[in-house]
């Protein structure tokens, strides 16, 4: 697997991610001897950055990740761990704490549970309203200088916010949302990455399974996330899946699957983006994994975009109410 540097400030990275956060339930039961061995199995092929949040599972994420990764060489790992986002005891959201003293206890609690003496990447899940980021970032630095965090990233912030966080510490990567259905991105949020040597880590590439080629509502169990989602709604689904219907001609006339198209575009996007590959099985990694040998070319990229233009999706990728918290959304009000 090719290696990439994380932004002008962080580590070098296998060039795909594995994000764990279906492999604690949000998308309907995981089972739990597929998922250790799907993360096993990432780490055998030469994925070594690893992420999840403290609130997946509530819990159960990082506990699963240090089962997974015992006996590995932890500096060869690169662990990304999300914190700020409350859940109470029925799994509901909550809201948002990235206050300097719950942040050191989020952590605290982060390091016991995987089992570490660091995090590599420390994030807040989302910006949080009543706290300036500067503030959420600055006590983040002082975890960096204790030797508990190796480097700080952001999630699903805006530019504005991109560069006052910047000016307090170095940035290594933002991690938000990016695929052919997701592009919102292009207009100003990359460009400033960019700019400040911030690199992308991108989630939703196969926009929640969308883009996977497999989609089946009959496939899917209570208290999947999906069904909040108004892209997966029934007068956007039909729409939807008819994009993914002429990729699967592209896919195939390529030797590829439409994941695997869909990935490999995203991939192609930049060297300073890196795909979070979400699979709850083997199966999944292994598809999302022959992304790496398909290589796009111009001519290719084009005949993509002509049959998933920008905008093309219909629905948002989340509620309204959601959408409105999201700094990363033009007209958010978070």
């Amino acid at each position: 697997m090719n290696r990439l540097q994380l932004g002008t400030y962080g580590p070098r990275v296998g060039a795909f991610g594995l994000g764990c956060m279906a492999l604690s339930g949000v998308y309907g039961p995981a089972d739990r001897s597929e998922a250790l061995a799907t993360v096993r199995a990432a780490c055998d092929a030469g994925i070594d950055l690893i992420d999840t949040g403290d609130f997946y599972g509530m819990g159960h994420n990082e506990l699963l990740i240090r089962e997974a990764l015992a006996g590995r060489n932890r500096d060869r790992l690169v662990v990304s761990v999300k914190f700020g986002a409350l859940r109470d005891p029925a799994g509901r959201w909550v809201g948002l704490d990235t206050r300097p003293a719950a942040l050191k206890s989020f952590l605290a609690y982060s390091l016991q549970r995987l089992g570490m003496d660091y995090i590599d990447i420390y994030r807040p899940a989302r910006l949080d309203p009543n706290v300036p980021i500067e503030d959420t970032v600055g006590a983040i630095a002082d975890m960096v200088k204790a030797g508990y965090v190796r480097h700080i990233g952001l999630s699903e912030v805006g530019a504005a916010t991109l560069r006052r966080a910047a000016a307090v510490h170095p940035i290594c990567d933002l991690q938000i949302e990016y695929s052919l259905l997701s592009r919102g991105i292009e207009q100003a949020i990359l460009p400033t990455c960019r700019e400040l040597g911030v690199a992308i880590s991108a989630y939703g590439v196969l926009s929640r399974g969308l883009l996977s080629g497999h989609w089946s509502q009959a496939a899917h169990a209570p208290g999947d996330l999906r069904a909040h989602m108004p892209r997966f709604h029934a007068d956007s689904l039909q729409h939807n899946l008819s994009l993914v219907a002429a990729l699967r001609v592209m896919a195939t006339a390529n030797g590829a699957s439409v994941a695997q198209l869909a990935i490999a575009w995203v991939a192609a996007q930049g060297a300073d983006i890196v795909p979070l590959i979400g699979a709850r099985r083997r199966d999944q990694l292994a598809e999302a994994l022959g992304a790496l040998d398909l290589r796009l070319s111009a001519a290719d990229l084009a005949a993509i975009e002509l049959a998933v233009p920008k905008g093309a999706a219909v629905g948002e990728r989340y509620a309204p109410a959601l959408m409105a918290q999201l700094d990363s959304e033009p007209g958010s009000n978070p």
